[in-house]
């Protein structure tokens, strides 16, 4: 397995051209949040801005859209409840962070795997849905990007023992299904089967909830981008690491909240840059 590190990172990021405007970098699309975990929603659209695309259209229950236009007025949003979104209007889809496992939320998860044809992150209760539903794997699109923490990763490939069986699983099922698999802890490791990266970035201050939303909204906003699936994956992986490690700077392990990772990542840029 190969480090990710800075210099292969640098080469990966596309420069922007002063005429540029928010049509050139994409528009990325969430489903995320629920009844009292709308928190994961904003995390994600956050992160999700913060790395670069053009436009953000959050999917979210019409109850709780109040908290999103309050919180994070940059994105549009779009009635979970009774919308007909037009996909072809999205780079890129996010699916997970805050869902919920509920009946209304599987339905959505299985007409999203089916019917969507951009490319797609799929986190959190996403992952979960799918380990409950073993049958949808298999309708999963090529190339998409899985984003697991080592429990959501065994309810969908079964109980492992240490790190390293998790890895070989990781591989060999990023192989056999044209996957893009983010088994995320110390050391990330970003497979596409042919090849293997472990993350050099991060620390344990990303060890609390709402650090993988804010990796899902990264991924997502590199896919809208136009990035191709591995490169979304590394780059957002190490960008968010390094925004934590930046982070750390002025909080500690204990104190560190994912939104000062948040406000870390326009530095984290500016440091793979210099």
């Amino acid at each position: 397995m190969k480090a990710i590190k800075r210099n292969s990172i640098i080469k990966l990021i596309n420069p922007r051209n002063d005429s540029s405007n928010k049509g050139d970098f994409g528009h990325a699309f969430i489903v995320a949040g629920s009844k009292g975990k709308m928190g994961a929603a904003i995390i994600a659209a956050k992160a999700c801005l913060r790395s670069g695309c053009g436009l953000l259209t959050l999917s979210v229950p019409n109850d709780e859209a109040f908290i999103l236009q309050t919180t994070v007025p940059e994105a549009m949003l779009s009635n979970r409840d009774n919308a007909e979104d037009d996909f072809c209007l999205f780079s890129a889809v996010g699916i997970g962070p805050g869902l919920g496992i509920s009946k209304q939320s599987s339905a959505i998860v299985n007409y999203l795997i089916k019917e969507v044809k951009k490319p797609i992150v799929l986190d959190a209760d996403a992952l979960n849905i799918v380990a409950l539903n073993k049958n949808l794997f298999n309708s999963i699109p090529l190339n998409t990007i899985l984003t697991p923490h080592p429990k959501e990763f065994d309810r969908l490939f079964g109980i492992h023992d240490t790190i390293e069986q998790r890895r070989r699983t990781a591989i060999h099922q990023s192989k056999e299904h044209s996957l893009v698999i983010v088994l995320k802890g110390h050391r990330t490791l970003v497979t596409n089967g042919e090849q293997s990266f472990l993350n050099t970035t991060g620390n344990a201050g990303l060890a609390k909830g709402g650090s993988g939303d804010a990796l899902t909204g990264m991924i997502t906003s590199f896919l809208a981008q136009g990035y191709p699936a591995m490169e979304s994956a590394l780059l957002g992986v190490y960008i968010h690491g390094l925004a934590a490690d930046i982070a750390l700077q002025e909080q500690s392990m204990e104190s560190m909240l994912i939104t000062d990772v948040i406000e870390c990542i326009g530095k984290a840029f500016k440091l793979i840059k210099s």
